[in-house]
């Protein structure tokens, strides 16, 4: 398996909306 772009921003896009879920916990 080579380097791939497309799951590389998919895994980044992911992390992101985990760290807005969290962020939104905290806030509640």
């Amino acid at each position: 398996m080579g380097y791939d772009n497309n799951s590389n921003f998919a895994l980044i896009v992911v992390l992101f909306i985990l760290l807005i879920i969290v962020g939104a916990a905290w806030i509640y």
